[in-house]
């Protein structure tokens, strides 16, 4: 899935607070993968589907939320992991819906099989989609399937 000539996309990707410790924490849940080895393939993979992919980790949902307003005009679709704040963060949410960019919620873990407060997102009612449960290959996923609907989207227009 090559983009199309005269395609040009740029993806956002947001990490929320705690992914910077990937690779230590719980690795029984997250696996033993770094956030640097996940940007690294997402990059890759990006230069594979013609498109340009940056990254962005915060512990901090303010400066999640200044990311995705910086965003607006700028981005073609936004991959979020936004972590314990996909459960709590109505301004992630405004912000996301705010923007309108596409964007696609992704979890490492399967959210839907883990604690019950875990099973509530602010986020996937306002995104064009959501992958959880397949570790790092969900932003794998999520990337292919961002770009799959960005180019759905162009040769609609």
């Amino acid at each position: 899935m090559n983009a199309e000539a005269g395609q040009s996309f740029s993806i956002l990707v947001l990490h929320g607070p705690n992914l910077n410790l990937l690779g230590l924490r719980e690795p029984d849940i997250y696996g033993r993968i770094t956030l640097e080895e996940i940007n690294a393939q997402l990059r890759s993979e990006g230069e594979v589907l013609g498109v340009n992919v940056s990254c962005f980790q915060s512990n901090h949902e303010g400066a999640l939320v200044d990311a995705i307003h910086a965003a607006w005009g700028k981005e073609s679709g936004i991959l979020i992991n936004a972590g314990a704040y996909t459960h709590t963060s109505v301004a992630i949410r405004d912000a996301l819906a705010g923007v309108a960019i596409p964007t696609v919620e992704v979890h490492l873990s399967n959210i839907y099989k883990r604690e019950d407060f875990r099973h509530h997102s602010y986020i996937a009612p306002i995104a064009i989609g959501q992958i959880s449960g397949f570790g790092a290959a969900s932003y794998r996923l999520g990337l292919i399937a961002l770009i799959h609907y960005l180019q759905q989207s162009d040769s609609n227009s």
